[in-house]
C-alpha cells in the first residue's frame, strides 16, 4: 500500500514556474513508477509526465515537453514535477499516482493517487 500527498501547488503568473511535491509513505515506493496527471474543469484527467523506478526513464506529453521536468528523490520518498514557461491552459488539478510495475509509462496501469494540488496560472 502507498499513501501520496501532492504539495506546491498555487497562483503563478504566465511564464512563472512552480515545483509541486509528491510525498510518498510506504517501503515499496522506490520500487514504483510514478506519473503526474492533471485534470481541469470541465475536461478529461490527462497524463503529463511519468518516471520510472530508477529514475532512467522519463515521459512527457508533448504539451508540457521542454517545459516540465519530472524527477524523484527515492531516498526521500518524494517525487516532483518542475514546471516552467507556464501557461493558463496548465491550469488543472494535478495528481500523482504510483505505477506497481516500476515502468512509470503515460499508459501505465496507476493503482495509487493522491488527492491532487491545485495549479493556476493567470494570463
Amino acid at each position: 500500500q502507498v499513501q501520496l500527498v501532492e504539495s506546491g501547488g498555487g497562483l503563478v503568473q504566465a511564464g512563472g514556474s512552480l515545483r509541486l511535491s509528491c510525498a510518498a509513505s510506504g517501503r515499496t515506493f522506490s520500487s514504483y513508477g510514478v506519473g503526474w496527471f492533471r485534470q481541469a474543469p470541465g475536461k478529461d484527467r490527462e497524463s503529463v509526465a511519468g518516471i520510472n523506478w530508477s529514475s532512467a526513464r522519463t515521459y512527457y506529453a508533448d504539451s508540457v515537453k521542454g517545459r516540465f521536468i519530472i524527477s524523484r528523490d527515492n531516498a526521500k520518498n518524494t517525487a516532483y514535477l518542475q514546471m516552467t514557461s507556464l501557461k493558463p491552459e496548465d491550469t488543472a488539478i494535478y495528481y500523482c499516482a504510483a505505477d506497481p510495475s516500476g515502468d512509470g509509462r503515460l499508459k501505465a496501469e496507476y493503482a495509487y493517487w493522491g488527492q491532487g494540488t491545485q495549479v493556476t496560472v493567470s494570463s
